[in-house]
């Protein structure tokens, strides 16, 4: 790699890394260490080509996902599980606490899931992308997205019942009141 390679190299890790390192430990289900090393390991890869690569940040993401399905294929690789509780939540009515709260249950319970689980959780609705863009990365059919998908939130639900009443939807549904019962109309 010449000199102006490797600076604009630098100055895409120095701008990127941020937002491509959350990626990672997303990808990694919460282990901020191991979405480092994942990090670490797809810009070595681009590193090596970074004077063919077009587009650096789609081109990295995408080494990304790629160890991230390598990493969940090898069946000799077991992972730690953590027995730590999550700290407590801060004051009630505080929405920085309630933020973090959430933030604190849903990585707890994303750890819980499968890495492929995970993936597919974290590219459709992390980074916001469509199914067949998903399917494409993953070397999957788009209809195994959907069942993964599907299956994924069931289980996202299962882990992590509370997730429902921490979110912001939670707070704006209506609470039946308890003078009555509810009447089934038939037309």
């Amino acid at each position: 790699m010449d000199g102006a390679g490797l600076e604009s190299f630098r100055e895409f890790v120095e701008s990127r890394s941020s937002a491509l390192l959350k990626t990672a430990v997303l990808l990694s289900g919460g282990d901020r260490h191991a979405g480092e090393d994942l990090l670490q390991s797809a810009l070595a890869k681009a590193a090596g080509r970074w004077q063919r690569i077009d587009e650096p940040e789609a081109y990295v993401r995408r080494i990304l996902y790629r160890q991230q399905v390598s990493r969940w294929r090898l069946k000799w690789r077991r992972r730690e599980v953590t027995v730590a509780e999550p700290p407590e939540a801060g004051l009630p009515g505080s929405d920085a606490a309630a933020a973090a709260e959430l933030r604190v249950v849903m990585r707890h319970a994303l750890s819980r899931l499968t890495a492929r689980q995970r993936t597919v959780l974290v590219l459709r609705y992390f980074e916001d992308l469509p199914e067949a863009d998903v399917a494409r990365l993953l070397g999957c059919s788009v209809g195994t997205v959907r069942s993964t998908t599907h299956r994924s939130l069931a289980r996202l639900r299962t882990l992590a019942p509370e997730l429902a009443a921490l979110g912001p939807a939670a707070a704006e549904q209506p609470q039946p009141s308890r003078d009555y019962a509810p009447v089934e109309v038939r037309p």
